[in-house]
């Protein structure tokens, strides 16, 4: 008996006039085609690869593939970062409080009061010596007495005062370095343009689920006895097992994380008084370290601003240079001065 034929074939009878079984194939053979089973058409929506064959196809990203190189050094991680990277460095500033200003419409706007406290460039990253490009910055005093003697070292070859606080900012290329040992003012940045503003949130110790996570608590009646503010339970039904997952939502410190708010709008800058005041607010409390950086999502400032800022920051300090190889002559006397032993006669003249 022959094979049963397929489904699609029992209707192609009905339209057609003339058709012979062949016994030995058990095939449909008419005299306008054949019958035969459709085959995919070949593409990449039916499931073919139209890609180049590959030499070995275990191998990532092969160049007889048609794929790109796979880089991964210095350059190609730069490349990758460089819209989101500054041209310049930003600055440290410690967060004063909350005001608000009116504009010319009588308009209230709550800002940010930021001031600037001896914030001076320690040093620089290269990409040579770093594998990137970017500015550290200190602000603050320290008494060298609280400082350890290596980083006391640091400090004395470069000719800067131990600083209260360092911060790094990347920078897009070599130009956008600056010389060790210039002060930064607050018209480093321009008003009306858009800075971020990164800092610590305040801390608020331990807190439960309903205020850390904002959970909705559980019923106040129908047998619920002194479990209103709980979680619940925290293994079981979670579509793993009765088990904890990782990163499950539960009471735990609170507060004082990294927040960045992003595309302030500088209202003032005001270099008597060091200050720097910002549209909105900042996170963090009264005394808090904060990083003022140019927006990455907004346009940077004018090329020429940034240009007459350098300028400005490098005439206030025309002998960075002779100070910074001052400093480095004297730490390598008071180095070797060290190793012999006569550091404290040294001083004691003094």
């Amino acid at each position: 008996m022959a094979p049963r034929l397929p489904a699609r074939w029992a209707a192609a009878l009905s339209t057609t006039s003339t058709s012979t079984i062949i016994p030995s194939r058990s095939l449909l053979i008419t005299e306008r085609h054949t019958l035969l089973p459709r085959t995919a058409k070949r593409g990449v929506k039916y499931g073919w690869s139209t890609a180049n064959p590959r030499d070995k196809p275990n191998r990532f990203n092969q160049p007889s593939a048609g794929l790109p190189i796979p880089t991964a050094g210095p350059a190609a991680a730069l490349k990758r970062k460089e819209q989101s990277t500054p041209f310049r460095t930003g600055i440290l500033a410690t967060k004063k409080g909350v005001s608000a200003m009116f504009n010319a419409k009588g308009m209230r706007i709550p800002c940010t009061i930021l001031q600037m406290d001896q914030c001076q460039v320690v040093a620089s990253k290269t990409r040579g010596g770093n594998g990137y490009w970017a500015v550290q910055v200190g602000c603050g005093h320290k008494t060298a007495g609280n400082v350890t003697a290596p980083l006391l070292g640091y400090y004395e070859a470069k000719g800067v005062a131990p600083k209260r606080h360092l911060a790094e900012f990347k920078v897009r290329g070599e130009e956008g370095l600056l010389p060790v040992g210039v002060q930064l003012q607050p018209d480093w940045f321009k008003v009306g343009q858009f800075v971020d503003a990164r800092s610590n949130s305040r801390g608020m110790g331990f807190a439960g689920g309903m205020k850390r996570h904002g959970f909705a608590g559980q019923g106040a009646s129908h047998g619920n006895s002194k479990n209103h503010r709980t979680i619940g339970t925290a293994g079981p039904s979670q579509g793993g097992g009765s088990r904890v997952h990782p990163g499950k939502k539960m009471p735990g410190r609170m507060g004082n994380e990294r927040v960045t708010i992003q595309n302030l709008r500088v209202l003032k800058v005001d270099n008597e008084t060091g200050i720097v005041v910002v549209n909105g607010h900042v996170a963090g409390p009264k005394g808090c370290i904060v990083q003022i950086a140019d927006a990455i999502k907004k346009d940077p400032p004018a090329e020429t601003f940034m240009e007459k800022a350098k300028r400005l920051l490098l005439e206030r300090n025309p002998d960075h240079e002779a100070r910074l190889e001052e400093a480095r002559v004297a730490h390598m006397e008071l180095k070797e001065m060290r190793k012999q032993g006569t550091i404290g006669q040294a001083v004691a003249l003094m």
